[in-house]
């Protein structure tokens, strides 16, 4: 059946349908982190001996970088749904494959791993999300040169080799928390002290030095702006346990708050959500904190608020679209300032045609709120603006169709299910893609 479709020209492709409005009620379980699983999973090339990772999340990323590990010779053993122990201790090339590579832009990690473990390593140049604006990699390369490393870009690769690495004092030109993380991966087998000053301090930074401690490494000040790298000769086998995904907790926070719910989102670090509770209570909210979850509901109407995206512990970027959305249905005008990406707005027009009144100036957002979304097709234009469209599509009235949902999938765990839990009415369906252009 699948070959008659091929040969007619069409092609199956997979679209989520939102039927709204729709209240959340009930617990979700949020999984692990994927930034700091997408980090800790390269991490594991730097040991000596097989490793366990408890909490990794099903999704597309951690699977990508899961098959190139293997690819690189690795033995991966899943243990059980969230578990899988690897055994790295047998590379047969440091150089990752391109055609797997490209899909996800963390995968410039294995590059810091590899120069870390044997003083040298290949990767394509970074896929993932494209926000319009450059993702650069210069502050890598500075770091990795700084610790003694030639690095070329040849054919779209990008090559690090060196002698000998050895510690360095390097300062990032920003905050930037890929390369405080693949610097970390290189300096933690280099000679001598590493000190990397105006470092991200977010909670998957912290994460993976408290994994590199778990392997014999000698990381002290992750979460600060000063990380002290004191190289290690060898590095042993650990079992780690994956924090719980800040940004999944914060989507199902938002869509609490903007579908007028009430939900335990549980699995998760408090702490972690701090800056994300203070704009939802701004907003309306109601939030109540316990040991390892939080409860989101709302009585009174949504208010509009002030929003500035910062490195941690300010306000995440990746909650920006989502809290977009909320405030499209707020009383009054809220201003978004994005201030991480330069260009984070593309999804802006998927939620005009579900009329939403938000203008966009640079990296300024006006959201002037409406009575109601409606249901419309819409495009997922990156992973936390896919996100966004979910929650858009159970505040609107009547039914939203998301396509390119594999942005989506990249980053979210069983979304479908969990969504449906709280009662959400929503399902993924294949439909022939002449049916969909529009």
């Amino acid at each position: 059946e699948q070959r008659e479709k091929d040969d007619k020209g069409e092609t199956e492709m997979e679209k989520f349908f939102i039927e709204g409005p729709s209240r959340l009620e009930g617990e979700v379980v949020i999984s692990g982190a994927k930034n700091a699983a997408v980090a800790i999973i390269p991490a594991v090339l730097l040991a000596e001996e097989p490793c366990v990772l408890e909490n990794i999340p099903n999704i597309n990323d951690v699977n990508i970088s899961l098959q190139i590990l293997q690819e690189l010779g690795a033995k991966i053993k899943m243990r059980n749904k969230t578990t899988v122990e690897i055994d790295a201790t047998h590379i047969i090339a440091p150089s990752v494959p391109f055609d797997i590579a490209r899909n996800m832009r963390a995968s410039y990690y294995f590059l810091g791993a590899l120069l870390g473990r044997y003083s040298k390593g290949a990767v394509t140049m970074p896929g993932g999300c494209n926000f319009g604006g450059v993702r650069p990699i210069d502050q890598h390369i500075k770091g990795f040169e700084a610790l003694g490393a030639d690095v070329s870009i040849d054919h779209g690769m990008i090559c690090a080799e060196a002698q000998q690495l050895t510690g360095s004092h390097i300062y990032f030109d920003g905050v930037t928390v890929g390369a405080t993380i693949n610097v970390m991966l290189a300096a933690v087998r280099a000679q001598g002290l590493t000190i990397l000053e105006n470092v991200a301090k977010e909670p998957h930074v912290v994460d993976l030095a408290n994994f590199l401690n778990s392997m014999g490494a000698d990381v002290r000040g992750a979460g600060t702006d000063v990380i002290k790298i004191r190289g290690v000769e060898h590095m042993h086998g650990a079992t780690y346990s994956i924090i719980p995904d800040q940004i999944e907790a914060g989507t199902f926070m938002v869509a609490a708050a903007a579908t007028n719910g009430d939900v335990l989102v549980k699995n998760v670090i408090p702490k972690h959500l701090e800056s994300i509770t203070a704009k939802l209570v701004a907003a309306g909210a109601t939030v109540e904190e316990f040991d390892d979850a939080v409860r989101v509901t709302r009585s009174g109407p949504l208010k509009k608020i002030n929003l500035k995206t910062l490195p941690h512990p300010g306000f995440p970027t990746d909650l920006q679209p989502q809290m977009a959305v909320m405030l499209s249905v707020a009383e009054g005008t809220s201003i978004i300032t994005e201030g991480v990406w330069d260009n984070r707005y593309k999804y802006v027009d998927e939620l005009r045609r579900m009329g939403a009144k938000i203008q966009v100036d640079g990296k300024v957002a006006v959201v002037e709120g409406v009575e109601s979304l409606t249901g419309a097709p819409v495009k997922a234009t990156d992973l936390r603006a896919g996100a966004a469209l979910i929650i858009a599509g159970l505040i609107a009235c009547g039914q939203t169709e998301v396509e390119e949902i594999h942005h989506i999938e990249r980053g979210y765990e069983c979304v479908v299910e969990k969504f449906r839990g709280l009662g959400a009415r929503m399902e993924k369906m294949e439909v022939p893609d002449a049916d969909v252009q529009r």
